[in-house]
C-alpha cells in the first residue's frame, strides 16, 4: 500500500510540475519582459513597400514602433502589382507605396476589399529631358515616354495642361484624365505609355524620348534629385498621396492605428523633409 501511495504522489507532483513549465512556456510567448519585470504584449505586423522612400521611412519607424510593443518587419518590391496580391493573401498585414488613385483603380479592377487606412506623404511627378532645360524647349512633335499605369496618366496629363502643352477636354476628371482626353495638342507631342514605371529612370539615363515622366520615388531611386534634375515637376497639393493600405476591417486594428500614428508625427514627418529635401513632402 505505501508503495501505491508514493507511486500515486510521485505522479501527481510530475504532473503538477510539467503543467507550470507549460505555463511558464506560455506565458513567455505571449509577451515579452518590461523594464519593471512584468510581461508585455508583443505585435508582429508585416508591411509590404517600395524601397524608395517607403522602406527608409519604415525604418527610421521600427524603433518608435517597438516602444509601443509592436514589432515591424518590411518587404520590400520593386514593382506595383505584388505588393496588393500579397495584402490579399495574407502575406502582408499592410502595404505602403501606392497612391489613392492607384489603389482605386486597383479596387475596381481586382475586386480588392481594400481600404486607405491614412495618407503619409506625396512624391511629385517630375519631367526630366537631357536635351532640354524646360518644357517650352520642347520641340514639335516630342516623343513624350511615361508609365503604363492608367492612374498615373492624369496626373501627367494634368501637370502638362497647366504648363500650356496640352488642353484636355472640358469637364474632364483630371484624375482620371486619359490620353483620348487631349483635345489640343499644338507642339503634337507624341506620348508613349508602355512602359514600365521602375524603368523610366533607365531610359531617361540612356537618352531615350524627349521627355521622360518619372515617378519621385523610382527617380530618387536611381540618384536623380526631382528638384533639381527635372526640368518640371509636379505641385505638392497633388491629390496622389501615398497611403498607408489594409484589407478592410483592418483599419482599426491598433497596431496599423498605432502605425499611421507615428507615420505622421512630427518627428517623422521632419525626417522626411530633411532626408530628401523636399522631393518626398509629408502630409498632416
Amino acid at each position: 500500500m505505501k508503495k501505491v501511495l508514493s507511486a500515486l504522489l510521485l505522479t501527481v507532483l510530475v504532473l503538477a510540475l510539467a503543467a507550470c513549465g507549460t505555463k511558464d512556456k506560455e506565458d513567455g510567448a505571449s509577451g515579452s519582459k518590461n523594464a519593471d519585470g512584468g510581461n508585455k504584449e508583443s505585435t508582429k505586423i508585416v508591411v509590404g513597400a517600395s524601397n524608395t522612400p517607403h522602406a527608409g521611412i519604415l525604418e527610421k519607424v521600427k524603433p518608435l514602433l517597438k516602444e509601443k510593443g509592436i514589432d515591424l518587419e518590411i518587404e520590400t518590391y520593386q514593382e506595383y502589382i505584388l505588393p496588393n496580391k500579397d495584402l490579399e493573401s495574407g502575406v502582408l498585414d499592410a502595404n505602403y507605396f501606392q497612391t489613392i488613385p492607384y489603389l482605386e483603380s486597383q479596387i475596381a479592377d481586382f475586386d480588392y476589399d481594400f481600404v486607405n487606412a491614412g495618407g503619409i506623404h506625396i512624391e511629385p511627378m517630375g519631367v526630366y529631358s537631357k536635351e532640354y532645360k524646360s518644357l517650352d524647349e520642347l520641340p514639335d512633335g516630342a516623343t513624350v515616354l511615361m508609365s503604363n499605369s492608367v492612374s498615373d496618366h492624369g496626373r501627367v496629363l494634368e501637370m502638362l495642361e497647366e504648363n500650356g502643352l496640352i488642353t484636355l477636354a472640358e469637364g474632364v476628371d483630371k484624375v482620371k484624365a486619359e490620353l483620348t482626353d487631349i483635345v489640343d495638342n499644338p507642339k503634337n507631342l507624341k506620348f508613349e505609355p508602355d512602359y514600365e514605371a521602375a524603368l523610366l529612370p533607365t531610359l531617361y539615363n540612356n537618352n531615350e524620348g524627349d521627355a521622360v515622366l518619372i515617378n519621385s520615388n523610382y527617380a530618387i531611386d536611381a540618384g536623380l534629385n526631382p528638384l533639381e534634375d527635372s526640368i518640371a515637376i509636379e505641385k505638392t497639393d497633388s491629390p496622389y498621396v501615398n497611403v498607408i493600405t489594409v484589407r478592410s476591417g483592418d483599419e482599426d486594428n491598433e497596431a496599423i492605428k498605432a502605425l499611421v500614428e507615428v507615420l505622421t508625427s512630427e518627428e517623422i514627418q521632419e525626417f522626411i523633409l530633411k532626408e530628401w529635401g523636399g522631393s518626398v513632402v509629408p502630409v498632416n
